[in-house]
């Protein structure tokens, strides 16, 4: 198991309440992966350092804390809550390799649980192509530094020429992978174009991830979808059908990966054949854990994504989910404030607001027939 450090580098702006639910967050993930936390950082600085993101006198401190702990408890790998330049990585690592630990970056460990939870032939290629984007610029930036060590540019460095092999080699297999999605594309986009034949209409269940939206799913269509309370359980789209009671008409509904804050541009790009379902729909379904005391700045963080995906204008309802972990939840306050998207307060897990959700659904695709 991977005992981990976490540091979270936050500016002065960042609210204490923000940069403990930043640091909750990051644990969160390290949970999904399978590791534990045993030391925690939070580092103020009012920009990061050009060396090692933490500056070298932090990151002293950071393993001589390690160090005190006992042997059973002392961490091999030590987490930065931000995106790291590839030198940034480097010169950590030189650092801490001397204690047996390992460095990432907080996309490294998204990319580690998204490979972990992969089961589709698709899924695994869109991860190793979002690796291969976030990993080769460590490849160059490595080439640079052992030109460096072997006396400056210009010069024939030490490991060069592996270093053009590898980079040659990753530039390969990025275009294999991508010939490969293209037929995932192709048999997805004619999916949808039998869809439309058919006129069957489609809605996309989108939110953060852990929000509920595999669990809603099952719920209006008895689908089956694999449901567990941990961050990017789905990655694979899964399709299911909906019956709509008055017009005795089916649609269908999808549920795809959940969105996170700093969701890495890399992995978005990769999943974009899977979030072509969010892409063609005709309603969103935009689904909010209700009982997260900060569901508010999540809204924002999906809109942003959905923003960068081109789809922020197509038709969307609000669906306030598990209601009944918020007992003294003021529905009227809400409403009001996300009136625009015709909010709907629901409870997947007990079933409670589903007829609602339903008749509001079908009102909407019958607006579509007429």
């Amino acid at each position: 198991m991977q005992k981990t450090i976490l540091v979270d580098v936050i500016s002065s702006d960042v609210t204490k309440e923000q940069s403990q639910e930043r640091l909750s967050e990051l644990e969160n993930l390290v949970k999904t992966y399978g590791g534990i936390v045993v030391v925690k950082v939070i580092q103020k600085r009012g920009m990061p350092d050009y060396r090692t993101y933490i500056g070298s006198g932090k990151i002293e401190g950071v393993l001589n804390e390690n160090k005190q702990n006992g042997k059973e408890k002392r961490a091999n790998l030590l987490i930065i809550n931000n995106l790291l330049k590839p030198s940034q990585i480097y010169n950590l690592g030189e650092i801490c390799t001397k204690d047996g630990i390992e460095v990432w970056d907080r996309v490294d460990l998204i990319l580690k649980i998204f490979d972990k939870h992969a089961k589709s032939v698709e899924s695994k290629l869109q991860i190793e192509l979002a690796a291969i984007r976030h990993m080769g610029p460590r490849i160059y930036g490595l080439g640079l530094e052992l030109t460096r060590q072997a006396g400056g540019i210009g010069t024939r460095g030490i490991g060069e020429t592996n270093i053009q092999i590898m980079k040659r080699h990753l530039r390969r297999r990025e275009q294999k992978i991508k010939e490969k999605l293209k037929h995932y594309d192709l048999v997805q986009a004619n999916h949808r174009k039998q869809r439309r034949k058919k006129d069957l209409k489609t809605i996309s269940l989108v939110g953060y991830t852990n929000a509920g939206k595999s669990t809603l799913l099952n719920a209006l269509t008895k689908k089956g979808v694999y449901v567990a309370d941990k961050l990017f359980a789905t990655l694979e789209t899964t399709v299911g059908q909906l019956f709509l009671p008055e017009s005795q008409k089916i649609a269908l509904l999808s549920d795809t990966i959940g969105f996170i804050q700093d969701l890495p541009p890399d992995l978005i790009d990769a999943f974009k054949s899977t979030l072509s379902e969010i892409i063609d729909a005709d309603l969103l379904l935009h689904v909010i854990d209700v009982s997260d005391p900060l569901y508010e700045s999540k809204i924002l963080v999906v809109e942003d994504i959905l923003n960068e995906l081109g789809v922020d204008k197509k038709p969307k309802v609000y669906v306030f989910n598990k209601v009944d972990l918020n007992p003294g939840l003021d529905k009227d306050i809400i409403s009001e404030h996300y009136n625009c998207f015709s909010p709907i307060f629901v409870s997947a897990e007990n079933k409670e607001g589903l007829k609602e959700l339903t008749s509001k659904i079908e009102a909407f695709c019958n607006s579509l027939q007429g």
